[in-house]
């Protein structure tokens, strides 16, 4: 099994077995980061598409001392930041996933939605979090980066990066607690 760089190297002289590699190797680690920013499947299908192609278009930029998954999840990072300043997405042509999955399999609503409840409840209390505050949890919980790899992926400084760490648990802390208390009121838990 080759390593990254040596794929990237064969990437650079034209392989394109090297890319479907890299591809296949990284597509779920992607694929996983961009649905945590979105909330959205197929917008994070289409994104992570195209961070593959921007990865294959730009795979000459990668600096030989940057660990290629940082690299990769930056350029995811800055397809899901571009996409969100688009137009597109500011037009509201998003769509939920709870709204497709309906429409695709009405059958299964009611078992979609008990498996679904506590991952929507997390989902949805780091949507509520700044932009910059929920890269960095999910960079950080979810995809496992150092502190010193998420300052370089981001652009900032490693105390800004345990900052944002710090501030979005606390704000996570709070939102799942006023839900809990908002469910216990309605006599739902």
């Amino acid at each position: 099994m080759h390593s990254d760089e040596e794929l990237v190297r064969e990437l650079r002289q034209g392989s394109e077995s090297a890319m479907e590699d890299l591809v296949k190797r990284h597509y779920q680690m992607v694929f996983a980061y961009i649905y945590r920013y979105s909330g959205d499947y197929h917008t994070s299908y289409d994104l992570t598409q195209e961070t593959f192609i921007k990865m294959v278009r730009n795979v000459d930029s990668l600096v030989q001392q940057e660990s290629f998954k940082v690299w990769l999840l930056k350029i995811a990072l800055n397809t899901c930041r571009d996409y969100f300043k688009s137009r597109s997405y500011k037009t509201g042509q998003v769509s939920g996933e709870w709204n497709e999955a309906i429409a695709e399999d009405k059958a299964h609503v009611v078992d979609l939605f008990e498996r679904k409840t506590e991952s929507a409840s997390v989902k949805a209390a780091l949507m509520e979090l700044p932009s910059y505050q929920r890269e960095t949890i999910i960079l950080r919980f979810y995809q496992d980066l150092k502190i010193k790899e998420i300052a370089s992926l981001t652009s900032v400084g490693e105390p800004t990066v345990k900052s944002r760490i710090k501030q979005a648990l606390s704000k996570l802390k709070t939102i799942i607690e006023k839900e809990d208390e908002d469910d216990q009121k309605r006599g739902i838990k």
